[in-house]
């Protein structure tokens, strides 16, 4: 992690093996990152991933219109050249986080992730979570932070379970149903409008 391997980028044999041992399927979505579009471990690995099935992004700060390569999605923002010519890491690599930001905070929404505009799917793993997740379960409630300590612990630290509990007045057990019943959507399991 902390030295770099050297020449790893120009090995597509290596790309299609780590597809291959990921276990990639119909059922996943590979996205490769490169802004030079050509990087050849990055596109043998999107083309292994396509064989498989799998659905593909590609994410290049090239134009779109250089795009050459088979894939589902193509995101091309175009952001001129770099002011150190050859240090892809400046607007390249920060365009290219900025995508990948969007990405995933709508993956998140998707998922059923996110309550209103809070991540509701935490894991208690330290102290500042446990109080981001009551300080989430009050803001989306109107409870005290004593209330919202007191029903994280009954829902055994799962801040969905914690606020569906609190607004629809049912229990950990019937606030489980109703979450999967939803497909993990908070707003569905209290009975709001998903939209």
């Amino acid at each position: 992690m902390f030295k770099s391997q050297e020449g790893a980028e120009d090995n597509p044999a290596q790309a299609r093996k780590d597809v291959d041992a990921h276990g990639v399927t119909a059922l996943d979505t590979v996205c490769g990152i490169a802004a030079s579009r050509r990087t050849p471990y990055v596109v043998a690995a999107v083309t292994r991933a396509r064989e498989l099935g799998a659905k593909t992004i590609y994410i290049t700060t090239n134009p779109r219109s250089e795009f050459d390569i088979d894939v589902d999605v193509a995101i091309c923002p175009e952001v001129g050249p770099e002011v150190l010519m050859g240090s892809t890491r400046m607007k390249s690599g920060t365009a290219q986080k900025l995508v990948l930001n969007m990405l995933t905070t709508t993956a998140m929404i998707r998922l059923g992730k996110v309550y209103e505009n809070m991540m509701v799917d935490l894991q208690l793993t330290n102290q500042k979570l446990v109080e981001r997740s009551k300080r989430i379960i009050m803001m989306a409630t109107g409870v005290d932070y004593d209330r919202a300590g007191e029903v994280l612990e009954q829902a055994k630290g799962h801040v969905k379970s914690a606020i569906v509990m609190i607004k629809a007045n049912v229990s950990l057990d019937e606030a489980q149903k109703r979450i999967e019943a939803a497909n993990g959507f908070v707003r569905g399991a209290i009975g709001e409008d998903p939209h």
